[in-house]
């Protein structure tokens, strides 16, 4: 008779603890960590280009909040096509980078995906870019396909860095995405 109590004390137990965890898990904030890299070239913009553009990138999206934080760091050169046989050195390739941080509160979910769309905070070597790159939005878009859900990135300069960078969309791969909650294994 006592092992039946005990038997079905430590069911009722169990039971309990599985609830309480249940429950914690369905509150817990759901984050899933992207990262990535950029690699691609900018049009000619302004005169001079195209830019290689390439460098890694990550994004956090809290989809309970519907908020993002994004966050890039490139480096930009002149592309073989723009120089000749006479200004080819690393000073002609005008080497730079820039730090890219964008925090979203527009998650809208498109075709294949989802898109986030934010003010972007530019540097330029670590310093302040110039003011021309500055008041600038930035579009990012992560779609993918059936069998890799989410693949690919593009980056859409709105507003004043597309002298810059340009108006077309800077691709790149999702290498990596992470559920915070649920594990830590990628998809």
């Amino acid at each position: 008779m006592k092992s039946k109590a005990f038997s079905l004390a430590l069911r009722v137990l169990v039971v309990l603890v599985l609830a309480v965890g249940t429950a914690a898990l369905a509150q817990a904030p759901r984050h899933l960590h992207f990262t990535g890299v950029i690699n691609d070239y900018t049009p000619l913009a302004g005169g001079t280009g195209p830019w290689e553009v390439r460098g890694p990138w990550t994004m956090t999206l809290d989809e309970r909040s519907g908020t993002a934080e994004f966050s890039a760091a490139v480096t930009m050169e002149l592309s073989d096509s723009s120089l000749n046989s006479s200004n080819i050195s690393a000073s002609a390739r005008m080497q730079h980078t820039h730090n890219l941080t964008v925090e979203a509160r527009t998650i809208t979910p498109i075709d294949g995906g989802f898109e986030v769309t934010g003010p972007v905070t530019i540097t330029k070597n670590g310093g302040s870019a110039p003011a021309a790159l500055q008041g600038t939005d930035l579009v990012i878009d992560i779609t993918g396909g059936t069998l890799v859900e989410f693949s690919n990135i593009t980056l859409t300069f709105q507003n004043g860095a597309t002298g810059h960078f340009g108006s077309n969309p800077i691709h790149g791969v999702v290498r990596k995405v992470k559920d915070s909650w649920r594990d830590d294994s990628p998809r």
